[in-house]
């Protein structure tokens, strides 16, 4: 029999530390698959336990899913009503909620470690990332207010420098805490607290972001996707025959089109309803006069109605020759097709890490549904298309932005940057043409 040849010194030597550390990557693996996590319980309202125990579990479910749908779309409806302060809030919290959920997860698994400042260090860069982040949008939207208050403008004007130390205050911390025969393990904690923030802080920062380019751009992205939960639902739950994809056995065909149909339909008339309304299309803006949210002005061309040729194919079968809509009715088809088609592999992604861990819910916050990062996990993808799809297709320059930072210059830095715009407006013609018509 042939002889296997020696392993080279330097892997040796790396095998041999790794022993030494009292860890090897089998030994990783079969200490987290011993580890078991906490199963999921019916916490389902005993009211509606009593009321539904004459069902069988498939309709049971069935009707559990829909009270609570109904009351959290209820709920949706009221912190709409309540302005986009509130809706600032409510994003905290799911985003906090959300990360405790995960990060929850991790502490179950490795927990038998007893892996020092691991929760500590968690919390830690979630508040140096909230920081950071938040800390960027209050200088980009409350300028005014950030330059009036002294505090506040220092505080801006360090902004990055601050938010690099303090991460930079963890990372010593996690070295500092490094532990042998442990090192392998608190490596992946730390990749863990790292990509948790990435998927679930990220995303809810650019929530908000699109939450203050006009409330249409938050409420019809987010309306789409859970149109698009609800019908794959309903339509799987009735017609549902055919598998779709193996890491989530419930999930059909039938559904995933039936859902996309319906959600498309949906998108289209929920753009026109709203598409009427100032308080949806404009802008979020801080008024410093009156140190509150406004969402008054000129509604944009997108968000008026305009007419359409019908395609000659079309009209035959519908004669009609044209149609008005608002533009923005035309994007409510690519933001609802992306919730129907993409959307849901966001839920795939999250049902893939579910089964790598053998739990079924990531918590058992709402009975039915599972924990809130079972209901959002559609959603941050949703929000990172929509803000890209903004920065793409709609978005144009600020002149608001655009003069409060002329404001911050020096003297001579605004009067030359007044010269060179007058040179400009001259040599168009467009400054003369405005004098001859004072």
């Amino acid at each position: 029999m042939a002889r296997e040849p020696d392993a080279p010194p330097e892997d040796k030597e790396s095998e041999a530390e790794a022993k030494a550390d009292g860890e090897t990557a089998s030994d990783s693996e079969s200490r987290v698959e011993a580890v078991t996590l906490p199963t999921s319980v019916d916490d389902t309202p005993e009211v509606l336990n009593r009321a539904l125990s004459n069902l069988s579990s498939r309709w049971k479910n069935w009707w559990v899913r829909g009270i609570l749908t109904l009351a959290m779309i209820a709920f949706f409806f009221i912190i709409i009503y309540l302005g986009p302060m509130v809706l600032m809030m409510i994003v905290m919290c799911v985003q906090i909620k959300c990360f405790h959920e995960i990060i929850t997860i991790g502490y179950n698994v490795y927990h038998s470690y007893d892996l020092p400042w691991f929760r500590t260090l968690s919390w830690y860069f979630l508040l140096c990332v909230n920081y950071f982040f938040y800390g960027e949008t209050v200088t980009d939207y409350f300028f005014t207010l950030v330059q009036r208050e002294e505090p506040l403008r220092i505080l801006s004007k360090y902004h990055r420098f601050i938010s690099f130390t303090l991460y930079l205050t963890g990372f010593c911390m996690f070295v500092l805490s490094l532990v042998k025969k442990h090192y392998r393990l608190q490596f992946y904690m730390f990749g863990w607290t790292h990509v948790t923030l990435l998927i679930v802080v990220t995303q809810s920062h650019l929530v908000i972001h699109n939450l203050f380019e006009g409330m249409i751009w938050f409420i019809v992205p987010i309306s789409c996707v859970i149109c698009n939960d609800i019908m794959a639902y309903m339509f799987g739950f009735f017609f549902g025959r055919t598998p779709l994809i193996k890491l989530s056995p419930k999930k059909t065909w039938e559904g995933f089109i039936g859902g996309c149909f319906a959600t498309v339909v949906f998108g289209l008339l929920l753009s026109y309803v709203m598409s009427g309304y100032r308080c949806f299309v404009c802008p979020v803006e801080y008024n410093n006069d009156t140190n509150s949210f406004t969402v008054d002005c000129e509604p944009s061309d997108l968000f008026r109605l305009q007419e359409y040729n019908i395609p000659g194919v079309i009209q035959s079968v519908i004669g009609w020759k044209t149609v008005r809509m608002y533009p923005f009715q035309i994007h409510s088809i690519a933001l609802s097709t992306f919730a129907s088609l993409i959307g849901p592999f966001g839920g795939f992604f999250a049902s893939g890490f579910k089964r790598a861990f053998k739990i079924k819910d990531f918590a058992n916050t709402i009975p039915g549904h599972g924990g809130i990062m079972d209901r959002f996990d559609c959603q941050y993808l949703m929000a990172t298309f929509v803000n890209v799809y903004i920065a793409s297709f709609i978005r144009g320059p600020n002149p608001s932005k655009l003069v409060q930072q002329f404001l911050t210059l020096r003297p001579d830095q605004q009067l030359h940057i007044f010269n060179m715009l007058k040179s400009h407006l001259t040599d168009k013609g467009m400054l003369t043409a405005a004098t001859e018509d004072e």
